[in-house]
C-alpha cells in the first residue's frame, strides 16, 4: 500500500518550498512550519490521485512491461482498499489545507478537481494531457506562496510549467520508444505522437524554460538589485543539458523522479544551485 502511494514521486512536491526560499523566509520558523504543512498536504493529495489513476488503468497497466509491477496492477492491493485510502488522503489533504490557510484550501481543491478530470478523461486528449500535468506543478508553486502568505513572481510559475512540460514530454518520448507498436494499447493517445514531434517539442520547452529562468533572475522584484542571481544561469543550463543528454544518449527519461534520485551529476547541479541561491539571496 505504501508503494502504491508512490512516495518516490513526492520529490515533485518540494516545489512548494520555492516561495519560502525566494521570499527570503528560510529562517522564519513559523513560515517554515506552514511550508512543511503545505508539502505534507500535497504529498497526501498527489498520492490520492496516484491511487485513482492506478485504479482506473489497472487493466492496461497489467500488460505494461514496467507498470505491471505497480501494487494495484499486480493485485497486491485490493481495489476497495485503494479507493478507501484515496478518499481518506484527499479528505485529509483538504482538511489540512484548511487548517493552514483558506487560500491553500482553494489551491488544493483546484488541483484535486483538475487531476480527477485528468484521470477520468482529459489524459486522453493529445497535448492537453501533458499541459495539465505541467499546470499541476504551477499549483504546487502557488501552494507554497499562499501557505506562507507571500507574493511570488509570475516568472517562477512560468519556469515551473515549462520545466514540467519538458520532463513530461521526455517521459512520453521514452514510453513511445519503449512500447513502440503497442504504445496505444497502454496509453490511448500515444499513437498520436511521434518521436520527431516530441523531439521538437522538448527542444522548444527546454529552450523556453532556460530563457524564462534567465529573465526571472534579473526582473523579479524579490531578487537582489545587483542581478547576482544571474550567476546561477549556467547551473540551470547544465541541469537542462544533462537531462537532454540522458534522454537522447542514455535513452532514459521514463521516470524523471528516479533520475533525480540516482543521477549524481544532476544531484550535484541541484545542490550547487541551492547553495548558490542561498548565498546570493541571504548573504549578498
Amino acid at each position: 500500500l505504501i508503494r502504491a502511494l508512490r512516495p518516490v514521486q513526492w520529490s515533485k512536491n518540494l516545489l512548494v518550498f520555492a516561495a519560502l526560499l525566494f521570499s527570503m523566509n528560510v529562517f522564519d520558523l513559523e513560515r517554515i512550519g506552514q511550508a512543511v504543512g503545505a508539502f505534507v498536504v500535497f504529498c497526501m493529495v498527489s498520492s490520492s490521485i496516484y491511487l485513482l489513476n492506478d485504479l482506473k488503468d489497472r487493466e492496461q497497466d497489467a500488460h505494461h512491461p514496467v507498470k505491471r509491477f505497480r501494487p494495484i496492477a499486480a493485485g497486491q492491493v485490493k481495489p476497495l482498499t485503494a479507493q478507501i485510502m484515496a478518499v481518506v488522503l484527499a479528505a485529509g489533504a483538504l482538511i489540512g489545507a484548511w487548517l493552514i490557510d483558506t487560500e491553500l484550501l482553494m489551491v488544493v481543491a483546484g488541483y484535486l478537481v483538475l487531476m480527477v478530470a485528468y484521470t477520468y478523461g482529459l489524459k486522453r486528449v493529445v497535448l492537453l494531457d501533458v499541459i495539465i500535468i505541467s499546470i499541476g506543478f504551477v499549483f504546487r508553486a502557488a501552494a507554497g506562496a499562499v501557505a506562507i502568505d507571500v507574493p511570488i513572481s509570475p516568472w517562477l510559475y512560468i519556469c515551473s510549467m515549462l520545466l514540467a512540460l519538458m520532463l513530461a514530454f521526455g517521459k512520453r518520448r521514452h514510453e513511445l520508444l519503449m512500447l513502440r507498436d503497442s504504445a496505444s494499447q497502454h496509453r490511448a493517445n500515444l499513437d498520436a505522437y511521434s518521436v520527431p514531434l516530441l523531439d521538437q517539442i522538448i527542444a522548444v520547452t527546454s529552450s523556453a524554460a532556460v530563457v524564462a529562468y534567465s529573465v526571472y533572475t534579473f526582473t523579479a522584484p524579490t531578487l537582489p538589485e545587483n542581478h547576482t542571481m544571474m550567476l546561477t544561469i549556467p547551473i540551470v543550463l547544465y541541469a537542462v543539458f544533462r537531462y537532454l543528454l540522458l534522454i537522447y544518449k542514455e535513452h532514459l527519461g521514463g521516470s524523471p523522479e528516479l533520475l533525480l534520485m540516482h543521477d549524481r551529476p544532476t544531484q550535484a547541479a541541484i545542490v550547487t544551485w541551492g547553495v548558490a541561491a542561498l548565498a546570493i539571496l541571504y548573504f549578498n
